[in-house]
């Protein structure tokens, strides 16, 4: 006797071998694989496929597996009794009504990539299906859904086809339906009906993603939990769409055409359980007004918003993550309180704007903070003096000197661990960094110089400078004596450095002007596990030497 188990799995951001009836659409980039188990089928008869179809897999009597076995044609003769059945990944072109209407047990039909077209698909035998619960459509060429789908039906994916139109009883009047999957069709907002979801409350997962969508539907299901709109053309968004989603917890909005005007005040107001809103890629100029408490994420960037003011995102008391990135923001536009409220506020990325110098109202803890691609020129006494949690900080490709770094400007930063100074015009190491930093990148300007006073440092980039000869004054490695790796590569070293730190294990000196290595260069690093030479002169060594080797 053989039992088997089914599980229902719905959209995943990982590839995943679920069993059998996997919803087959791609799933958001984020989001985790959500996999229930469903009860198990009865035991099979002695001899299971005795009736099961040629090319196909009958695991109990109630379960025919016909998936990516080139079917042209929908299998014949199939029990009655059956209660699920695969055809995924086959070249069927149309369903025979008098085949599919006898299923009347059906409880999951998976027609995922195939050939179907709207009028291959006929509607009028899928109403013979009381029991359907799970179909999967996505992947063929259907151009209007079904008319009518069965209304015990829990999970709808018709991802990836051409679909042009739904209509109010495709999915409307079904109670129980949680996941329904449109993404990647051609979608207008003319071809969803307002009373799409009309009896459908128990709609949990809506994804409508990569259509041609000018305005957001206006009425969703109440019991909506993620609501995936990206990449669609909206630049309005009605009042009517938000106002009663109070179990809403993720939306995702980015890459529309949403302006300014296209926000009510009160759009997101009522959304008392939204976590994550992501309105990148839009063109909005300024933060909306009227949003959550409760978010937790907030992706803003890659807007056209010129300031943050003081009431900006102050009322987030939950705020975790703010991506402000490429935008138009300059430090003072940063109101000098805007972040002063949100306690739980521990990343922030602001590069790609147009700060001049750091703003005065980081947040005080901030843990990560990402400041890159600006026009930042110093770092002033105080500028980070309230930053006492910061453990990672990018102030990469801006216009800093050696000269406008503050001999001071780091002393409050105990908890820094990495620090990416690279793509500025340093001539030396800044002085004060902190004693706890382990990853120190400071790609492209520095000469010869001392280092000091970073004992806990664990990886140091020196990548694309000016150093010559040897490189760093030798008596500067016993200053970072736990030195793991350490990248000198785009340089113009003729010899390995001497005296490397005990600890190193991979040193990196490509794109160098080294021409031979003597035998004792390495006799200091016994831990050495990695070597990476390759450009340059190094192609023609003349002698390589590791931990007694010769290579």
């Amino acid at each position: 006797m053989v039992s088997v188990s089914l599980v229902r799995c719905h959209i995943s951001s990982r590839p995943t071998d679920c069993p059998l009836f996997l919803p087959p659409s791609l799933p958001p980039p984020h989001l985790s694989l959500l996999c229930e188990e469903m009860p198990a089928l009865p035991p099979s008869p002695a001899d299971p496929r005795g009736m099961c179809p040629a090319q196909c897999d009958c695991p109990t009597s109630e379960a025919v597996e016909c998936g990516g076995v080139d079917l042209t044609a929908f299998p014949s003769n199939l029990s009655n009794s059956i209660q699920h059945l695969s055809l995924q990944n086959n070249r069927l072109e149309e369903i025979p009504y008098d085949e599919l209407s006898k299923l009347t047990q059906l409880k999951t039909l998976n027609l995922h990539n195939n050939r179907l077209s709207s009028a291959g698909l006929p509607d009028e035998a899928l109403l013979y299906l009381g029991n359907l619960q799970y179909i999967y459509l996505a992947s063929n060429r259907l151009t209007i859904a079904p008319r009518i789908l069965p209304r015990a039906l829990r999970i709808v994916d018709m991802a990836a086809n051409t679909l042009e139109e739904i209509f109010p009883l495709t999915f409307g009047e079904k109670p129980h339906l949680k996941s329904v999957y449109l993404h990647d069709n051609k979608l207008q907002s003319s071809g969803l009906p307002d009373s799409l979801f009309n009896g459908s409350d128990s709609v949990s997962t809506l994804i409508l993603s990569n259509n041609l969508l000018s305005v957001a539907p206006r009425y969703l299901p109440l019991g909506l939990n993620r609501l995936h709109l990206q990449n669609n053309q909206i630049s309005w968004i009605p009042k009517e769409t938000f106002s009663q989603q109070l179990q809403l917890r993720e939306l995702y909005l980015q890459n529309n055409r949403l302006t300014d005007p296209g926000l009510e005040p009160s759009t997101f107001s009522k959304l008392r359980s939204l976590e994550y809103l992501d309105l990148s890629m839009n063109n909005l100029t300024h933060i909306p007004v009227g949003l959550p408490a409760n978010i937790v994420i907030l992706h803003l960037g890659k807007n056209r918003i010129s300031s943050v003011s003081e009431a900006g995102v102050s009322g987030i008391r939950n705020l975790e993550y703010l991506l402000l990135q490429n935008n138009v923001l300059t430090a003072d536009s940063i109101h000098h309180e805007a972040f002063g409220k949100l306690r739980k506020l521990h990343t922030l990325h602001i590069y790609n704007n147009h700060l001049e110098h750091v703003p005065s109202s980081l947040p005080r803890r901030v843990r990560s903070l990402m400041m890159l691609n600006n026009r930042i020129s110093e770092l002033r006494f105080n500028d980070l003096v309230t930053t006492y949690y910061l453990n990672e900080l990018n102030l990469s490709y801006n216009r800093l000197r050696s000269s406008g770094i503050h001999r001071l400007a780091f002393r409050k930063l105990r908890r820094l661990e990495h620090l990416d100074l690279s793509g500025n015009f340093l001539t030396v190491v800044p002085q004060g960094l902190p004693s706890g930093l382990k990853v120190c990148v400071l790609w492209q300007g520095l000469a010869e110089e001392a280092l000091s006073g970073l004992g806990s440092l664990t990886e140091l980039y020196l990548g694309e400078n000016r150093l010559q000869g040897a490189g760093i004054t030798p008596g500067s490695w016993k200053e970072v004596p736990v030195l793991q790796l350490l990248d000198l590569s785009g340089n113009q070293l003729t010899q390995v450095p001497p005296n490397l730190p005990e600890s190193l294990e991979y040193l990196h000196i490509r794109d160098n002007l080294i021409s031979s290595i003597p035998a004792e260069a390495f006799a200091a690093t016994p831990n050495l596990r990695g070597l990476f030479m390759s450009g340059g002169r190094s192609n023609h060594l003349s002698l390589v030497a590791l931990n007694g080797q010769i290579l």
